[in-house]
């Protein structure tokens, strides 16, 4: 049986044991786990367990495929990569349904997901015959007059890459795609809750042509520390949480590190915003992906003169998403991660209400599930507030100086995207200026990503920008070249 096979039976008709990927080869850990489906409350796969062992071998495969992937020319490592992408949207409807039974994400967002990870794919193609270096002018000192000189780029070597649940597919492209485009090899640290999507797609590169050693998967939760402390990784890429990242800052070394954190999505709507707009977009897009997103919105500030309209707006646009089972096609809203997850959503509800906040809609649990819920009248120093949910809730609070919010964000330990509604080009640019956050989305929520920008924050929420063309600059190093004529 192939394993695409194996994946698809995992999504078909039971549980089946998912492989690792080193040096080209499929090869079975000598320890599992069972992966529950989280709406069904089934075993929906049997995870990988790598263990230290498993990592030394994928570690030594990357080190020695790295002179065959830095030969490879580069129109040939983008029409890999272009080959990649066409199977990725031939087995969207396969994949997404692994990622639904896997994660509990709603099937339609699965399928969007994958699809949209055909775009990371294609722009890292493109970026892939775009690495330049640069000339430098040497005649502005006597020392450097008569000599020319260069700055070349060149592959870093073995990359680290570390990937969350999430958005399992697209997220894991953004470290695979400009990794092989750059002239890399890259030992995937995948997340383990959902071992076959990311099986899946790595089948996909293998049947694309990738060489062996080149791409290496591995599961669990052992080998991660191991991974990012080893000697032989030359760069590390991280999404996931702060606490995580901070402990691969601390264990990098002298090694560059691109980490994306987390975030609490801040939205700002001022007073002559159009909340007819800004709230409906507000609402869904707290509750996209069950509010599992690093710049879902999580929290709005709207001004007070708008506030009781938009708290009705909000919850009337939220009241209309269908909270269901993943795999129904008609599902907005599938479930969080796991039960575990959902509880601790459910508990920061309830502690807020406790606090004198007011759940205008949702805030029940069921399992897995959290019902869409709209939080009014929070304080600043609520954890739904000032820290990161992850998991389909909204809350609103009102603002009478726009200069506060401005400053309540710039000093929160956030600082991932802001949006702000607003008619005044005075003010957004005044937005732009005060912010100290990733980026500014102007008449637009915080959640706003296409795929080819630099993404990525400040703070608790991260180092360095992640997208094709931003990766790449991160994951090859300058050389210095100097004729002394």
């Amino acid at each position: 049986m192939s394993p695409v096979s194996v994946a698809k039976k995992s999504a078909e008709t039971g549980p089946a044991e998912i492989p690792m990927l080193i040096n080209g080869e499929w090869r079975n850990a000598a320890e599992t786990y069972e992966v529950i489906d989280p709406y069904r409350k089934t075993v929906t796969s049997i995870g990988a367990r790598s263990s230290v062992k498993d990592l030394d071998e994928a570690l030594n495969a990357a080190t020695k495929a790295k002179s065959v992937i830095a030969k490879m020319p580069a129109y040939e490592r983008a029409a890999l990569l272009r080959r990649a992408g066409k199977l990725l949207v031939e087995r969207a409807d396969m994949i997404a349904e692994i990622m639904a039974r896997e994660t509990g994400k709603a099937v339609k967002d699965a399928k969007a997901e994958i699809v949209r990870s055909q775009d990371t794919l294609s722009l890292s193609a493109e970026e892939a015959v775009r690495i330049e270096g640069e000339h430098i002018p040497l005649d502005a000192s006597a020392m450097g007059a008569g000599k020319i000189c260069f700055m070349l780029r060149f592959p870093v070597g073995v990359v680290a890459g570390i990937t969350p649940f999430n958005a399992p597919v697209n997220l894991a492209c953004h470290k695979i795609a400009p990794s092989i485009a750059a002239g890399n090899t890259l030992v995937l640290k995948a997340p383990p809750q959902c071992p076959g999507v990311i099986h899946a797609l790595a089948q996909i590169f293998v049947d694309a042509g990738t060489p062996a050693g080149v791409l290496n998967v591995l599961y669990g939760d052992i080998v991660g520390p191991e991974l990012v402390k080893d000697p032989r990784v030359d760069f590390i890429t991280f999404t996931g949480s702060p606490r995580a990242g901070a402990a691969i800052k601390a264990n990098s070394g002298l090694r560059r590190v691109a980490l994306e954190l987390g975030g609490n999505g801040v939205t700002i709507v001022h007073s002559d915003a159009d909340i007819a707009e800004a709230a409906p977009l507000c609402g869904r897009n707290a509750m996209r992906l069950a509010g599992q997103s690093c710049i879902s919105v999580q929290t709005c500030y709207v001004h007070r003169s708008q506030y009781d309209k938009f708290v009705e707006l909000v919850t009337a646009e939220v009241k209309k998403l269908k909270l269901g089972d993943p795999l129904d096609p008609a599902t907005d809203v599938g479930t969080v991660i796991d039960e575990a997850a959902a509880q601790r959503v459910e508990g920061w509800i309830k502690e807020a209400v406790a606090a004198g906040a007011r759940v205008t809609t949702g805030g029940k649990r069921n399992g897995a599930q959290v019902e869409p819920t709209v939080i009014a009248d929070v304080k600043p120093a609520m954890k739904v507030v000032c820290d990161e949910v992850f998991g389909p809730v909204i809350s609103i609070l009102p603002y009478d100086d726009i200069e506060d919010v401005f400053r309540f964000v710039s000093e929160s330990r956030f600082g991932l995207q802001t949006g702000i509604f607003t008619k005044q080009t005075e003010l957004a640019i005044r937005a732009v200026r005060s912010l100290r956050t990733g980026g500014v989305i102007i008449n637009g929520s915080s959640t706003w990503r296409t795929d080819q920008l630099a993404y990525g924050g400040v703070k608790d929420s991260g180092i360095g920008r992640e997208g094709p063309k931003y990766s790449i600059r991160d994951m090859t190093e300058e050389r210095m070249v100097l004729f002394n004529y």
